[in-house]
C-alpha cells in the first residue's frame, strides 16, 4: 500500500484493459478525482493489438500539488510504468493480472492489484480442438505471492447486474481498497461530474466498493434453487415443469445442473419432446449407475456429452443462430454501434453438397448423391461460397427458409445419421459400464472429439471412430481407461489425427486400425 502521508514520489497506478471496458473513462475519473483534491495527474495509454481486441495499458501517476509548490518546482513524471514501481495495478480480466506480473509490474513490497477474475478467451484458447483454456490457478498462486494485497471477484458478474460496465466496478474496487488518499464522496462525485451513465456506474461502484472491503452484498438475497432462477421457455410450462420435477426426483445433486442446461438447450435446438427423449435416455442409465458411480462423475459427463451430440451443428441450426436477434445485439455491441446506426454483418456460407444432402429426406438425398447429373452441377454451383448478410431482406429470408427446415428435422439424412451414431456410442458406454467407471468415463468423454460440421466434423468423427474402434478390441484390458485417455488426447493434438495414430501404433504396434470398421462408425456421403 502505498505511503500516502509523504510526497517523495508519486503515486503510480496501471489499468490493463481491453477494448470496450471503459479503461479511458476510468483513467479519466482518476485523473479528475486526483485533480478535485489537490494533487497533479499525468495519465497515458499504450494501446496493445494482441490479443482479443488488443489490451491498452493506461499509466496514471499523482503527486500532490501542495508538495510541488513547497519544493518549488513540477514534479518530473514518468510516462510508463517501470517493473518494480508501481503502487496499483487494475485488471479488467484476470490474465491481464497476469501480463501485469509478467511484465515485472506487481512487487511484493508495494503493489495492490485489484483484477476481475472474470476470463476473455484468447484466440489460442478459443481455437484449440480440445479444451485450451488456461488454468488460471497457477497466475492466481502467483499473485498471492507477489503482492503486497491482491483483491479479487467477478467484475464482470456485478457489471451485468448493475446494467454497468466494469470500468465503474474497477472504480468501486479502487476505492473500497483505500489505497488512494481520497475519500468515497470524492469518487463518487467524480461518477457525477463525468456525467455519463451515472446512476448505474454508481449503482455498480457500490456493489464493488463493499465486495472490495470483503462485503458480499449479494448474500443472502436469494435462497432459490438452479430451477427457480433459470429463465425457462414459457411455452409448453405444465410439460417443463413435469421433466424439472423428474430431474429434481431421479437425479442426484451433483448432476441436476447438466442436466437442466442439458433439457434447455434441447428444447431450444428442436422441441419439448426431443428434450423428453434426452431424460428417457439418462433416466435408463441413472439406476445402473448409481452403486459404481459414486462420485457422479460418469452421470455428469454423459448428460453433458448426450446433449451436445443431441444438438449437433447442422445446415439448420447454423442459419437459426445467424438470424437470432440476441446475435444482432451481441454484434452491435462489440462495434459499439449507436442506435440509430445501421449495422450489416457478412456471412461467409460455404455449404458442400454433403452438407446439402444433409439437410434433404434421406430417400431423396442418397438419389441426389448417386446421381451424377444432378450431383455434379450442385457441386459447381456451391464451390465457391457466398457471403450473406442476415441484416438484408434477401440474406434473411434465405437464412430464415433453411432455419424453417427444423420442424422437418427428423426425417432428414442427417438426423438418420446421427442417431444411429448416438444409439451405437450410447451401446458402447453400457458396455464399459460393465467393465468400470473409468473406461465408461472415457468412452462418454470420446464424444467430445466429435465437434463442428463440415471438414471439421468429418475429421473429428474419424478420429472418434479410431477410439471407438481401440475400445471395441482392447476395452477390457487392464490399462483400459489410461490408453483411452491418451488416444482421446492425442486426437485433440492435432486435426489430421497422426498423433492418435501414433500413439495407437505404439501401444499395439500390429494394430491398424485405418483398415478396421468400428461398429459406432456410420457410413458418411
Amino acid at each position: 500500500m502505498p505511503d500516502v502521508t509523504t510526497a517523495t514520489r508519486p503515486i503510480t497506478l496501471a489499468i490493463m484493459a481491453m477494448g470496450g471496458q471503459g479503461g479511458g473513462v476510468l483513467s479519466d475519473w482518476i485523473v479528475h478525482l486526483a485533480e478535485s483534491n489537490g494533487y497533479l495527474a499525468q495519465a497515458t495509454s499504450v494501446p496493445g493489438v494482441a490479443q482479443r481486441t488488443g489490451a491498452t495499458i493506461y499509466y496514471l501517476e499523482l503527486f500532490p500539488e501542495a508538495e510541488a509548490e513547497r519544493a518549488g518546482q513540477d514534479p518530473v513524471l514518468a510516462l510508463m510504468p517501470s517493473p518494480g514501481d508501481v503502487d496499483i495495478v487494475l485488471a479488467a480480466e484476470f490474465m491481464e493480472a497476469g501480463r501485469a506480473l509478467e511484465r515485472g509490474l506487481v512487487t511484493p513490497d508495494r503493489s495492490t492489484v485489484i483484477a476481475s477474475s472474470h476470463r476473455v478467451y484468447g484466440i489460442t484458447e478459443k481455437s484449440a480442438m480440445g479444451n485450451g483454456i488456461l488454468d488460471p490457478e497457477p497466475i492466481r498462486d502467483q499473485l498471492r505471492q507477489h503482492a503486497l494485497r491482491f483483491i479479487e471477484f467477478d467484475m464482470e458478474a456485478t457489471a451485468r447486474r448493475q446494467g454497468s460496465v466494469i470500468s465503474a466496478v474497477l472504480f468501486g474496487a479502487l476505492a473500497g481498497s483505500q489505497t488512494l488518499p481520497f475519500p468515497r464522496e470524492a469518487f463518487e462525485q467524480a461518477i457525477r461530474d463525468g456525467g455519463i451513465g451515472v446512476v448505474a456506474s454508481l449503482r455498480a461502484f457500490d456493489e464493488s466498493y463493499q465486495q472490495a472491503q470483503g462485503v458480499d452484498p449479494t448474500s443472502g438475497s436469494s435462497n432459490t434453487s438452479p430451477r427457480e432462477t433459470e429463465a425457462f421457455p414459457k411455452a409448453g410450462e405444465s410439460e417443463l415443469d413435469a421433466m424439472l420435477t423428474v430431474i429434481d426426483s431421479q437425479f442426484p445433486e451433483p448432476v441436476r445442473q447438466v442436466v437442466y442446461e442439458g433439457v434447455l438447450r434441447l428444447i431450444d435446438y428442436q422441441d419439448l419432446t426431443y428434450a423428453r427423449d434426452y431424460l428417457a435416455l439418462l433416466q435408463q442409465r441413472q439406476a445402473r449407475l448409481q452403486k459404481s458411480d459414486t462420485d457422479h462423475s460418469c452421470m455428469r459427463e454423459l448428460a453433458r456429452h448426450l446433449a451436445l451430440w443431441m444438438s449437433y451443428e447442422d445446415t439448420i441450426r447454423v442459419a437459426d443462430l445467424k438470424i437470432r436477434r440476441s446475435r444482432q445485439d451481441r454484434v452491435r455491441n462489440e462495434v459499439k454501434a449507436e442506435p440509430e446506426q445501421i449495422v450489416y454483418t457478412a456471412e461467409f456460407m460455404h455449404p458442400r453438397v454433403e452438407e446439402i444432402c444433409d439437410t434433404l429426406p434421406a430417400g431423396l438425398s442418397r438419389w441426389v448423391m448417386r446421381t451424377d447429373w444432378v450431383r455434379r452441377p450442385l457441386a459447381k454451383l456451391t464451390q465457391r461460397g457466398r457471403r450473406i448478410s442476415p441484416q438484408r431482406l434477401r440474406g434473411f429470408l434465405l437464412l430464415l427458409s433453411v432455419a424453417s427446415l427444423r420442424r422437418w428435422r427428423r426425417r432428414t439424412l442427417r438426423y438418420r445419421d446421427e442417431w444411429q451414431r448416438i444409439e451405437a456410442w450410447l451401446t458402447a458406454v453400457d458396455r464399459a459400464f460393465g467393465i468400470s467407471p473409468d473406461v465408461a468415463l472415457e468412452v462418454i468423454k470420446a464424444q467430445g472429439l466429435v465437434k463442428g460440421y463440415g471438414d471439421t466434423h468429418q475429421r473429428g468423427l474419424a478420429s472418434f471412430n479410431s477410439v471407438m474402434l481401440a475400445f471395441e478390441r482392447f476395452g477390457e484390458e487392464p490399462d483400459a481407461a489410461t490408453r483411452l485417455r491418451q488416444f482421446r488426447d492425442a486426437a485433440l493434438a492435432d486435426e489430421k489425427g497422426e498423433a492418435l495414430q501414433r500413439s495407437i501404433g505404439e501401444w499395439k504396434p500390429e494394430t491398424n486400425l485405418e483398415a478396421g470398421t468400428s461398429r459406432i462408425a456410420v457410413k458418411q456421403l
